[in-house]
């Protein structure tokens, strides 16, 4: 699952069983991402197609397949390793709790140096060859897009890499080429125009015709292709499976890697982490994983907040508790997820919009309008914070 700053290393899950068209969608493969999504990827989708009794998952009504859902053992999760400590950690935690519920786990060290690739796809040749679908979680993924080019499945998945999929069913609704919204679109490098045909082949690859079925399988709003079906994610295993949470007094802010990926200033980004805490009396700051231990050192240093490094998404920590009884974020994928998978709890989810004055100078043209929209598009009950500056000492109020 992915946020809308970092990128996240692929996952792929494959089924030998063919996934009936009234199915919900995750009855198969799975290929998705653990790099791109922030604080989440709750194995949300794999539970949903992975059910043997042919009952509704996610209980939310949505068109589950009673015939052809298949049993755990033909579903095969496998995890193309990222290279970062923090993105590890999470997905051995998450690939534990995948094998708890009687999945298949496979650990392919797919960035292993010289050679890997080729041996990677040696490996996994076999397995995604007799898949009849596959889910994959990160479409922007040069790995995934590798893969789909390969071994077109008859069914593909698309399941949540944070909010990286709305941008990813806009663009390919569009015609589009395939870019994260955070890099600026212009000129490209050497590697872009060497790797440009994987990426237009796998674009055709991701979109529906008569061969082949598409599902989006997502919390978020999404604008899909035509013929894409979309089917959503109400996150009824984590609540099932972790909480309720205890509840405490305060809030908790959760962070954002924006600086990091040369968005927002980091500066700025410390005075707003600073008055959202002294705002809302928040104690604790739940770090992206890809967080600069620099800026967490600054940020706990400047404003007291205890830095919590999550070892599982965090809408399972949240679920486990204890979790504040407000919740503020920057626009991340956790907007709309948390308010789901906090439902019934009393928790109060809220906002922060990154005010343009935040951006940096290179910062690509389409942050502001992408940031606004995962802002604007959050949950109903999703309280909205904006930043205003006051005169003369520059401290920022939230109204």
């Amino acid at each position: 699952m992915q946020d809308p700053h970092g990128h996240a290393s692929p996952v792929v899950g494959v089924s030998r069983t063919t996934a009936g068209p009234a199915d919900d969608g995750e009855a198969a493969p799975v290929g998705g991402t653990a790099e791109g999504r922030d604080h989440r990827d709750d194995g949300e989708a794999a539970r949903a197609h992975g059910t043997a009794d042919g009952t509704d998952p996610r209980g939310d009504g949505t068109a589950v397949t009673a015939a052809v859902t298949p049993a755990r053992s033909d579903f095969t999760l496998v995890v193309l390793s990222p290279t970062d400590p923090m993105s590890r950690g999470q997905l051995r935690r998450m690939a534990q709790l995948a094998r708890d519920d009687g999945f298949t786990v496979r650990w392919q060290e797919a960035r292993g140096g010289r050679g890997s690739l080729a041996r990677t796809l040696r490996e996994l040749a076999p397995l995604l060859r007799s898949a009849e679908r596959i889910i994959v979680g990160d479409p922007f993924s040069r790995y995934v897009q590798l893969l789909l080019t390969l071994f077109a499945p008859k069914h593909l998945t698309v399941v949540d890499d944070g909010t990286a999929t709305m941008e990813y069913a806009a663009q390919l609704a569009r015609g589009e080429r395939l870019v994260r919204w955070h890099r600026r679109g212009g000129s490209r490098g050497p590697r872009e125009l060497v790797l440009a045909p994987v990426t237009a082949a796998a674009r055709r690859k991701l979109a529906p015709n008569a061969r082949r079925t598409v599902e989006i399988f997502t919390s978020l709003p999404v604008e899909p292709p035509p013929g894409t079906t979309v089917t959503q994610n109400t996150f009824a295993w984590t609540r099932s499976r972790f909480g309720p949470p205890r509840i405490t007094k305060g809030a908790d802010l959760v962070g954002t890697s924006l600086v990091e990926t040369g968005v927002v200033d980091a500066d700025q980004y410390a005075l707003a982490v600073a008055e959202l805490a002294r705002t809302h009396g928040a104690t604790r700051y739940f770090a992206h994983r890809r967080e600069s231990t620099e800026k967490l050192h600054r940020i706990a240093v400047e404003t007291g907040l205890e830095i919590v490094r999550p070892d599982l998404p965090l809408e399972l920590i949240a679920r486990r508790g204890p979790i504040g009884r407000t919740v503020v974020s920057f626009p991340s994928t956790v907007v709309h997820t948390l308010p789901l998978a906090l439902v019934g709890t009393g928790v109060k989810v809220a906002v922060c919009e990154i005010a343009p004055e935040w951006l940096k100078e290179n910062a690509s043209p389409r942050a502001q309008g992408f940031l606004a929209g995962v802002t604007g598009t959050a949950a109903h009950e999703v309280d909205r914070l904006t930043a205003q500056a006051t005169q003369p000492s520059q401290r920022l109020e939230f109204g």
